[in-house]
């Protein structure tokens, strides 16, 4: 039997986790998620909170700033893992938390939560590292694949990683998507997790490589379809850590401080209360630390920029 509250202290500290442990957490929380539907249906009040990729110091910031799990309702939107050199604590301890306080939390699939992507940017060989071999992040892979595509706040806020689809026009859609499944490469569950909001008149080629780049109009004509107020996503960096946009009928919410540790943006995340005001918060980033105190100072430029 594992002990919940004592990972989730060990973890707070950076500590690694024996093997068979993650193992453990891994296939819980599987079972947790495979009960939930494609788009999770959560309450008000609730924190939204955008990218975090492995920077765990500054996620339990997040926390701290935010209420703190004990008393508040989150959904993170996505790309917990790469880049930071905390990805695999920062993704244990939101699974942790997720099968400690099961209402508490929403957990929705970010681009980076699949196995190409993990391939290249940087947590399979922090797993590597950390391990010796790769079998920690086999087991993560494998719960990625159950992670919901999307929520809905109080049947009002649409909130996704990246963005919308020229072949989603109504949440039924994405209901219909057999999610659990490596990301494919194009198609509504692809651009879901990758597409981006921009100043275009119409569906785009998006500079990623996969998904769209989507305007106002495709905004207005979604939230009208579905009786939304809101997109919120996030999925792009944004240096004063949110970002409205469309006549607020879109917000970017971004929760990696000082992203890479070298970007220097500060971070957000968008507070909906029962009358649906939105309130941001906003923090900066902490010195990331080793499992004994000690600052850790970045020696190697981060991997490809193409995420940027």
């Amino acid at each position: 039997m594992i002990n919940i509250e004592q990972i989730i202290e060990l973890l707070k500290l950076g500590k690694l986790i024996p093997e068979e442990t993650v193992y453990s957490i891994c296939l819980k929380a599987q079972e947790l998620f495979i009960q939930e539907a494609n788009v999770s249906h959560v309450d008000t009040p609730v924190t939204i909170c955008g990218d975090i990729h492995g920077q765990l110091h500054d996620l339990l910031t997040l926390f701290e700033k935010s209420g703190g799990m004990e008393n508040t309702r989150y959904i993170f939107l996505g790309d917990f893992v790469d880049r930071g050199f905390y990805s695999l604590e920062s993704f244990l301890l939101l699974l942790c938390f997720k099968l400690r306080y099961p209402d508490r939390v929403t957990l929705i699939r970010g681009n980076h939560e699949t196995r190409q992507i993990t391939k290249v940017y940087g947590f399979y060989d922090e797993i590597l590292r950390k391990y010796g071999n790769s079998n920690v992040w086999r087991y993560c892979c494998e719960v990625f694949d159950y992670l919901s595509l999307g929520a809905i706040v109080d049947n009002q806020i649409f909130c996704v990683h990246g963005g919308l689809s020229p072949d989603v026009s109504t949440i039924n859609e994405i209901r219909a998507i057999d999610r659990k499944q490596e990301v494919p490469h194009e198609g509504a569950m692809c651009d879901l997790l990758w597409s981006d909001p921009d100043d275009v008149d119409t569906w785009s080629l998006s500079p990623r490589g996969a998904g769209f780049l989507f305007g106002k109009n495709e905004v207005n004509k979604f939230l009208h379809e579905n009786g939304f107020d809101l997109i919120a996503r996030a999925h792009q960096l944004v240096m004063e850590g949110y970002k409205e946009m469309f006549d607020g009928g879109l917000v970017t919410v971004w929760s990696a401080p000082n992203y890479c540790y070298r970007c220097g943006n500060i971070a957000a995340v968008l507070r909906i209360d029962d009358d649906m005001s939105r309130n941001y918060t906003i923090f900066e980033a902490v010195q990331p630390q080793d499992s004994v105190g000690n600052a850790i100072i970045p020696t190697k430029k981060p991997q490809m920029d193409y995420f940027l």
